[in-house]
């Protein structure tokens, strides 16, 4: 997260921006990991991440060679095509949204939207530019920081799993296994007296949307990794889809998220394959 957040203080230097959300991404599948946002009420956070995955205006795994896009831009000064800001960034007065993807050979590393608040704001080209023109060394800086969890680490008792984590398409929790609560207080380490969950679950689950919507066709899976050597990995598995009656609520399709995890080289488990060498405004963050 440190890295993070002296990338955000240099870039304020030169962009303007008012609310952020800042994600380290599997690099093989691009689904989110680590998130660290600052946005204006973090209650909202399942719904953004809904949104952010079902919308395909400047999305991430979707920009082209310029890893930079405005949303101003892009929608031809009709934000309103981008479903994000449709429902639910006009409603904060989000006048224009810049987003960068960080993806080099090795894979995608992880993407950034800044939020500028106005009816009139928008993003000025020399903004766009000065983004563009960093792109590059953030994402080499991201890929060396991620690439340092990879290292050998002593052995580490293995909690038993996986557990499962039963979501509703609004990303509501309707159901978990007894032991889910001990994987969740691993992932989102925090004193608050409110069941943690990681956004790690909320963007894998806001993938399988993305899949069956047809948005996207990347898996529905990301690796979460932890500073013992460990690593969590957070999936969805699209046959774990039903429809199902909560709440007084009938026919809700749910999908059911599933963190299996695995530990020191000398598990016994394959560990994920490594990467190739070379303010409450609210803020939800996990370990970069």
């Amino acid at each position: 997260m440190t890295l993070r957040l002296e990338l955000l203080a240099e870039i304020r230097r030169v962009v303007g921006f008012d609310a952020c959300a800042f994600l380290l991404t599997d690099p093989e599948t691009a689904v989110g990991s680590a998130p660290l946002a600052d946005v204006p009420h973090v209650s909202d956070l399942p719904r953004l991440i809904r949104l952010k995955y079902l919308t395909k205006v400047n999305r991430w795994t979707a920009l082209g060679d310029e890893p930079v896009a405005l949303l101003q831009e892009a929608t031809a000064r009709e934000p309103s095509r981008s479903m994000l800001w449709r429902d639910l960034l006009s409603t904060y007065g989000v006048g224009d949204v810049a987003s960068s993807v960080f993806r080099d050979r090795f894979g995608c590393w992880g993407f950034l939207d800044l939020w500028k608040s106005g009816a009139a704001a928008r993003f000025e080209p020399s903004e766009a530019a000065f983004l563009t023109a960093v792109a590059a060394p953030v994402t080499t800086a991201l890929r060396r920081t991620q690439a340092r969890t990879f290292t050998d680490r002593p052995p580490h008792p293995l909690r038993p799993g996986p557990v499962v984590l039963l979501l509703s398409r609004d990303l509501e929790v309707l159901g978990q296994t007894p032991r889910t609560q001990e994987y969740l207080r691993i992932l989102v380490p925090s004193g608050h007296k409110d069941p943690p969950i990681p956004a790690s679950a909320y963007n894998v689950a806001a993938q399988l949307l993305a899949v069956q919507a047809g948005t996207d066709d990347n898996p529905p899976s990301t690796r979460v990794h932890l500073s013992d050597g460990q690593a969590r990995t957070p999936a969805a598995p699209t046959a774990a889809r039903a429809a199902s009656t909560s709440c007084g609520r009938p026919d809700r399709t749910t999908s059911s998220t599933v963190i299996s995890g695995s530990s020191g080289a000398n598990s016994g488990r394959r560990r994920p394959r490594p990467p190739p060498r070379a303010r409450q405004r609210g803020r939800e963050t996990m370990p970069s």
